[in-house]
């Protein structure tokens, strides 16, 4: 074998491409109807694993900035499996949108490679596929996976 192939989880993939179009709506999760970033998280958890794990609590667009806590990521951990090894499809990214600030924002990668992409629903412009550029490439803080199913 001459190259290591990159297999990642296309059934997450899929599943977030499913959201695509789907409106932005803060703090939703239902495709189609809205959903925010962590929305579209949830909703391809409840797709591919069933019930959520914990009720989420109501939150604000500004998340846990003023306390400077790092809820987002804390919960990631917990539910999520951290990552260390090359992104793969289907890895939940976790981003700090600035310098200081907390982590408040998710997606899934999509594509890998020379033209990295990923899945997020974004503010005035919902569920949408985007180039993971260099810009957004400096904002990953963390990489995640979600938990297999036990056989």
């Amino acid at each position: 074998m001459n190259g290591v192939v990159i297999q990642g989880r296309p059934e997450v993939v899929a599943a977030a491409r499913g959201w695509l179009g789907t409106p932005y709506r803060h703090q939703a999760s239902r495709r189609g109807a809205g959903a925010d970033c962590l929305g579209l998280v949830r909703g391809v958890w409840r797709e591919l694993r069933g019930a959520e794990p914990a009720r989420v609590p109501a939150y604000t667009m500004d998340w846990s900035e003023p306390q400077g806590e790092e809820r987002l990521w804390q919960a990631a951990r917990m539910y999520l499996v951290q990552k260390q090894r090359t992104p793969e499809p289907g890895d939940v990214v976790l981003f700090r949108m600035r310098a200081g600030a907390v982590a408040k924002h998710l997606g899934i990668l999509a594509e890998v490679g020379a033209m990295p992409t990923f899945v997020h629903a974004y503010a005035g412009r919902g569920v949408i596929e985007s180039p993971l550029s260099a810009p957004w490439a400096r904002r990953v803080v963390a990489r995640f996976e979600f938990p297999r199913r036990e056989r």
